[in-house]
């Protein structure tokens, strides 16, 4: 039984804190997914506190993965990782069952599970916290208790600092299919899947029905054709990119202008004006002024409304020119409200977070000067 538990205690412990770290490393986008739970649940009032929910539980995992594999606090450990589990399992089946949330989130973008998926690993965790519980007795401490704690103190800031590090600044690595090297035309494009066709005859005489994947010779004066019964022989790939569109203010499509653009040329991500740090836009301005020095193409992406877009640019004095585009779609771009990418030939070159936003003569000297 020793032998079982500490198998269990390595795997818990670990898995538990790769999941903290790979949703700390994008709290935005786990708090984005904490508010579709809170609206299948009708729980909308927590729709503010998404962000901050999302950073606690990363942080949470993270430190009751180390307080397992160090042996720390055993008792309240193990009673915190059962009821975290029972929650989260009666929530996957919740969403698999119903077919509420398709993607819990577990591991972000880094590894997508569907929802029984989630369920079937939830369930696995379950056990193995069970074992846990029978053989709690060989849970020992791998340290000494000043030890222990000086370590506990490290963790509880390394795992807080890193969720607020990459709120502020970025993820530290991305998984979107907008990542940094990744060619956005060719992200929307998918394998379609592999068909093979049976017909469908109705026996003129008799009235039977037949499935054939070939005519049979003379067929028109045996039967009449009823219709064909596709059958799928090799499952497809779906794009990773879906529903990706701009178009101007008053509706024409400009999608394959802006983002298959042969040249260097920035997008400026504003998912929503209205939470949209204005702050920045002085540096805004004066980038975008260079820009059209250089003839390098310089737009802002929003799913504002005309009328807000007007209101936001008096306010911040620009006239940078907008177009509009899905608010999903931008907030998966980038984890910045503004955030600006660089482009060229649909290719993100580089992406930037507006609290490092970028001097022109600098991002000119890396890039361009190399052409």
């Amino acid at each position: 039984m020793k032998i079982v538990t500490n198998i269990a205690r390595v795997l818990v412990g670990l898995l538990f804190i790769f999941s903290g770290l790979i949703k700390a490393n994008d709290a935005i986008g786990f708090g984005y997914k904490l508010v579709e739970y809170f609206e299948v649940f009708g729980t909308h009032f927590l729709v503010p506190l998404a962000l901050p929910l999302a950073i606690f539980i990363c942080v949470f995992e993270v430190i009751l993965g180390f307080t397992l594999l160090m042996g720390a606090r055993v008792k309240l450990t193990l009673w915190l990782l059962l009821l975290m589990i029972v929650f989260f399992t009666f929530l996957t089946f919740y969403s698999a069952y119903f077919q509420k949330v398709l993607s819990c989130g577990c591991f972000g973008d880094a590894i997508p599970l569907t929802p029984w998926e989630s369920f079937t690993k939830d369930l696995i965790l379950l056990v193995l916290i069970i074992i846990l519980f029978i053989g709690r007795q060989h849970i020992q401490p791998l340290f000494g208790q000043r030890f222990e704690n000086i370590l506990l103190v490290i963790v509880v800031i390394a795992a807080t600092a890193f969720p607020i590090y990459t709120y502020n600044y970025l993820p530290v690595k991305d998984f979107r299919p907008y990542a940094i090297g990744k060619n956005i035309p060719e992200q929307t494009k998918g394998i379609p899947d592999e068909l093979k066709y049976y017909y469908i005859l109705k026996d003129k005489k008799t009235g039977e029905t037949i499935k054939v994947d070939a005519w049979p010779e003379k067929w028109d004066s045996i039967y009449d054709y009823v219709g064909n019964d596709p059958v799928i022989t090799k499952k497809g790939i779906e794009p990773k990119i879906k529903d990706f569109s701009i178009s101007s203010l008053e509706g024409s499509d400009y999608t394959q202008d802006i983002i298959e653009n042969p040249n260097y040329n920035f997008l400026l991500i504003c998912y929503d004006l209205d939470k949209a740090d204005k702050e920045v836009f002085g540096k805004v301005n004066d980038f975008e002024a260079l820009c059209r020095q250089d003839s390098i193409a310089f737009v802002v992406l929003t799913a504002s409304t005309k009328e807000t877009i007007e209101k936001f640019k008096q306010e911040v004095h620009t006239n940078v020119p907008f177009y509009n585009s899905d608010g999903t779609v931008l907030k998966t771009m980038i984890r910045s409200n503004p955030g600006l990418m660089l482009l060229k030939g649909g290719t993100v070159i580089d992406m930037w977070h507006y609290h490092s936003f970028p001097s022109y003569n600098n991002v000119k000297e890396q890039y361009f000067k190399k052409q």
